[in-house]
């Protein structure tokens, strides 16, 4: 199998639309990253987790998501490649990468592989969410979305369950995040934000209704879900109900090149 087989169209914005029109189009097509272009030229991914990042600044910056372009958040989190790369090695490249894998020939776009391509096309991976989950980082439905922000930037993860009185209550993601930040700065006046932004907390922007797996969940089932729900990972759950690990995309596909 090569990645020409299995690659999708990416939704492209241009590198001068605004943020606020990457994040339309990122909930139109239920997407977390689109592909950024200056004409025929790749320039890079925007991610939710991009934006999380430049929207968090406004002690820097007070405009609006209106008011920012696509290219300030864009990153470089792509690996180019040819069609008729083995899906194997196309495995291999996001793992050690990150980011997506863009196919190309001759200068034009022809498709691109995110983990959800990946996923889908895998063989079924033998195991349990005990063997591939890793330590869950948590915060509380009190705590600011500022902290939330910074905990998944600085950890590089996607989302965080929310945990309260040894529950897990809900689970904030950083399209939760920048959703949150885009919504702040379109509604809250300049001269409020600093303020504000103190009280913007967990319990505000967090999802309820967590879809979790069970240390004993096997991995063929987890990604099903993920794949079902287009999630990015899942939080573990043991007997007790007790929060013990979170499953990813991203640790699936280690596992997928770990195992060959």
């Amino acid at each position: 199998m090569k990645v020409k087989d299995i690659m999708t169209d990416p939704i492209v914005v241009h590198k001068a639309d605004m943020i606020s029109h990457a994040m339309e189009l990122m909930n139109k097509h239920d997407t977390r990253r689109l592909l950024v272009v200056n004409g025929s030229e790749i320039l890079g991914i925007i991610t939710m987790r991009s934006i999380a990042r430049k929207l968090g600044t406004w002690k820097k910056s007070n405009l609006p998501a209106s008011s920012l372009h696509v290219a300030t958040a864009t990153t470089d989190l792509l690996t180019k490649v040819l069609p008729d790369t083995s899906f194997d090695d196309a495995v291999a490249l996001m793992d050690r990468a990150g980011g997506v894998i863009v196919v190309v020939d001759n200068g034009r776009i022809l498709g691109w592989v995110t983990p959800h391509e990946i996923l889908k096309n895998a063989k079924a991976v033998k195991g349990y969410a005990a063997e591939v989950m890793n330590e869950p980082i948590v915060v509380s439905p009190g705590e600011r979305v500022a902290h939330a922000r910074r905990l998944i930037l600085d950890n590089d993860i996607g989302r965080l369950p929310v945990i309260e009185n040894g529950d897990l209550v809900g689970i904030v993601t950083e399209r939760d995040v920048a959703k949150g930040m885009m919504n702040f700065r379109t509604l809250v006046p300049d001269n409020q934000q600093d303020e504000r932004i103190r009280n913007l907390i967990v319990g505000d922007i967090m999802t309820h209704n967590v879809k979790y797996a069970r240390t004993n969940t096997p991995i063929s089932e987890i990604v099903s879900l993920i794949l079902n729900e287009n999630i990015g990972g899942v939080p573990v759950l043991n007997l007790k109900n007790e929060l013990v690990g979170m499953v990813s995309r991203r640790g699936i596909i280690r596992l997928l090149v770990a195992k060959g």
